[in-house]
């Protein structure tokens, strides 16, 4: 017999899932904010969470609990918006959910199981924050963090991270491949796959890493083939864009969405991390590819392009943004998913053509502070000269 419990927390949950999301005021030009989350841990089913039999959870007590809802791969089919969301349990394990949505920016409901994958890497511990491809080859491709324990070093939290694959067609049924093998990196994450072949080979965008946390002599973002995703192996990996210092990537980057394909480049959004007094601070950040030479990066504006605002600094490791999804829609509409600390997805919508606008016309990073004020001085001059035309100075 169901608890009656349930009913009432269904209702609640209902009135949630079933809520308008609304545009803030936030204004920029290149993207619009929303002012609610699309995935929060209490879109988690209930069946997810509780025991809904009264005879063995008399007092409705949540058996496995949820506590944040994060980094989610993002794809379209058939006219539906999917999330591939990563769902960390309050036993600290993530897994993957698969919601769905008509809109895009709201209304997600996610299906009735959680995704489990073969089980073909007993040392494997943690899995988490997907990045979805579908690529020319029918195949979609889900690539994703695949964390163990170094058993190396006599160290309870050293980890190692390797690139995990998997691949599907419908979302439903998924086959596990072998991890991905950088024989001139020890470790890899936030690694994404391009769409296309590159040569007649299969592109990723990895991470070079020394250790689980620290990049070390890893310079940014590569670029690496491999003849056989079914046996992944790179052997070498060429720097896109590097980290540098006393700008948003010199901590660590990586790579966030797939690139998305345009006549003038390939454009990217990417994560930049650097250091501060309250730990590391996450933003994102935009650049762009030539169209025949993906490992050529032809444009890269200055800055970041999001980073966290209001509620989207509060949670689990705050001061954090990251993605590793977005949504390109037949129109050219792209809905960006990314989450607010570690906690909660939100959504950013723009254009292909406003984030190409953005990308190929906002200048680069001049690298010193002087050089930098030289450079918004350059913009005002023009702005007042175009008021003084205007009559407005």
């Amino acid at each position: 017999m169901i608890h009656s419990r349930y009913f009432i927390e269904k209702e609640k949950q209902e009135r949630l899932l079933e809520r308008k999301n609304e545009r803030t005021t936030f204004y920029n030009g290149i993207f619009d904010r929303y002012t609610w989350p699309v995935i929060t841990r209490q879109h988690i089913p209930l069946s997810w969470r509780y025991d809904l039999d009264i005879e063995t959870n008399p007092n409705f007590q949540e058996r496995l609990g949820v506590n944040a809802t994060l980094n989610s791969g993002a794809i379209r089919l058939n006219g539906k918006n999917y999330l591939v969301v990563r769902i960390e349990g309050n036993d600290r394990k993530s897994f993957f959910g698969v919601a769905e949505s008509e809109s895009g920016i709201d209304g997600f409901r996610f299906w009735e199981k959680p995704i489990l994958f073969e089980d073909t890497c007993p040392e494997e511990t943690n899995v988490y924050d997907m990045r979805l491809t579908q690529h020319e080859d029918g195949w979609i491709y889900g690539v994703f963090c695949s964390e163990s324990h170094d058993d190396s070093v006599n160290d309870l939290s050293a980890a190692v991270a390797a690139a995990g694959i998997v691949r599907t067609r419908d979302l439903k049924t998924w086959e596990r491949l072998p991890n991905l093998i950088t024989r001139r990196s020890p470790q890899q994450r936030n690694v994404v796959l391009h769409p296309e072949f590159v040569d007649g080979k299969y592109a990723f965008y990895t991470r070079p890493m020394d250790s689980f946390i620290d990049t070390g002599s890893g310079g940014g973002i590569g670029f690496g083939l491999c003849d056989d995703i079914t046996n992944a192996v790179i052997d070498e990996e060429k720097l896109l864009s590097r980290r540098k210092y006393h700008q948003i990537t010199e901590a660590k980057n990586g790579e966030c969405i797939v690139p998305i394909k345009t006549e003038k480049g390939w454009l990217h959004i990417a994560h930049g991390v650097r250091n501060t007094a309250a730990g590391l601070r996450y933003v994102l950040y935009a650049y762009a590819t030539a169209t025949d030479h993906p490992e050529k990066v032809i444009a890269e504006p200055g800055g970041l392009l999001l980073g966290p605002l209001g509620w989207e600094r509060t949670g689990d490791v705050s001061n954090v943004v990251f993605s590793n999804g977005a949504i390109v829609k037949e129109n050219g509409e792209i809905y960006l998913y990314y989450a607010g600390s570690d906690t909660r997805v939100y959504v950013a919508t723009t254009t292909v053509e406003k984030l190409a606008d953005y990308i190929f016309h906002t200048p680069e990073d001049a690298g010193r502070s002087v050089l930098c004020v030289r450079q918004r001085c350059a913009m005002i001059d023009h702005n007042l000269e175009i008021m003084e035309k205007e009559g407005l100075k």
